[in-house]
């Protein structure tokens, strides 16, 4: 295991990847993750992973020469979830998963739930896929600056996001209440500008283009001042 000095785990899953890594990890600081077919991700890559882990129901069989940890096929998490829950336990706190969207919408919507855990347990994730970047909020500010372009989506994850402000953006709120059935926040655009998303009490899904960098997360509530 390597020190906990690595700054992110990365995840592969094992839904659609085209090969395109966004970011890349670090093989000497980062720590890499293979949840059962998402190991064919990396040998495509040429990048080998520091753990292996799944029931194997999907890759078909049981890699030689790789550590690994092998769940049964009846279990109560999927493996992208035993794989977070793996990078929890041996300290890590900031996750960029790959493979975890297209393919089974259940697999997708199963994986957004995934994002929500890691950020109330105190991480922060993307999950990189489809030609987006999503990530969440709760309780905090996502910043970023007047390079991003393309479009952005803000979903509330619970029963309702509160004093949620949107400012760089071409549809703007301030204080807003955003709800789980009512999609308030769909197809909103960047300006051009600084700008931010912030949130004061609740989660929120967001979702913008992958041509654009990670956004800045600020535990404080720039909002406000």
């Amino acid at each position: 295991m390597r020190s906990m000095e690595a700054r992110y785990c990365y995840i592969f899953g094992a839904a659609e990847f085209d090969g395109n890594l966004k970011f890349k990890p670090d093989q000497g600081r980062d720590f890499i993750i293979a949840a059962d077919a998402g190991y064919r991700h990396l040998q495509a890559l040429g990048i080998p992973p520091d753990m292996l882990i799944g029931d194997f129901d999907s890759l078909g069989e049981v890699p030689k020469g790789v550590e690994l940890l092998r769940f049964p096929v009846m279990k109560d998490d999927t493996d992208l979830m035993l794989a977070v829950k793996y990078g929890f336990a041996h300290g890590y706190r900031e996750f960029i998963i790959y493979g975890g969207m297209g393919g089974r919408l259940d697999f997708t919507l199963a994986n957004f739930q995934i994002l929500s855990g890691i950020v109330n347990n105190g991480g922060s994730a993307y999950l990189i896929g489809c030609g987006s970047m999503t990530t969440a909020v709760r309780d905090a500010s996502l910043l970023f600056d007047a390079s991003f372009r393309g479009r952005i989506s803000i979903f509330c994850s619970g029963e309702r996001a509160c004093d949620v402000t949107l400012r760089g953006l071409k549809y703007p709120l301030e204080q807003a209440v955003l709800k789980y059935d009512e999609p308030l926040g769909i197809s909103n655009e960047f300006i051009g500008e600084n700008g931010l998303i912030s949130v004061g009490n609740g989660m929120l899904i967001v979702i913008y283009d992958d041509a654009n960098p990670m956004m800045t997360l600020s535990k404080n509530n720039p909002a406000r001042r």
